[in-house]
């Protein structure tokens, strides 16, 4: 008589089950958090100010900005700030935003510019322009580098 030798039963499925959970466990090790600070921007929220509408209108729809500047009219910034990280590794800044609406001498909405970097400098993602040098960029710049240590 022949005998064919073969493992018990219960190693196979063990096998399968370990492998399973150590794929789990690395896929698992690979998670990642996305994190917003400061203002979020509600989806078509700008499309709902036109040039011309007040400053309550823009207080209803937008609400309370995150500061406001004097310094040659008036403008409410709305500013926000994404973090993403993976795992254990530390947080990683992927965008940072500064809505600006700008009033004319009568309260009403002059223009409105979403600021972000761009390749390094801050760029205006409505007009697709950099703003050029004066009171107006030095504000911005020191708002972005406040945030980046926020």
């Amino acid at each position: 008589m022949h005998q064919t030798t073969s493992q018990p039963s219960g190693r196979r499925p063990r096998r399968a089950i370990g492998a399973v959970l150590a794929l789990g466990l690395l896929l698992g090790g690979c998670i990642t958090q996305t994190y917003q600070r400061g203002y979020i921007v509600p989806e078509g929220a700008l499309e709902q100010i036109p040039l011309g509408a007040s400053q309550e209108q823009v207080l209803i729809v937008l609400g309370t900005p995150s500061t406001v500047a004097t310094v040659s009219g008036e403008v409410f910034y709305y500013i926000s700030q994404r973090a993403e990280q993976t795992s254990f590794l530390p947080q990683k800044e992927v965008d940072r935003r500064v809505i600006a609406v700008y009033f004319d001498k009568s309260r009403k909405v002059e223009r409105l510019a979403n600021y972000g970097i761009k390749d390094g400098r801050i760029f205006d993602f409505v007009s697709r322009t950099t703003p050029t040098a004066g009171s107006e960029l030095n504000y911005l710049s020191y708002m972005f580098k406040a945030l980046k240590w926020w």
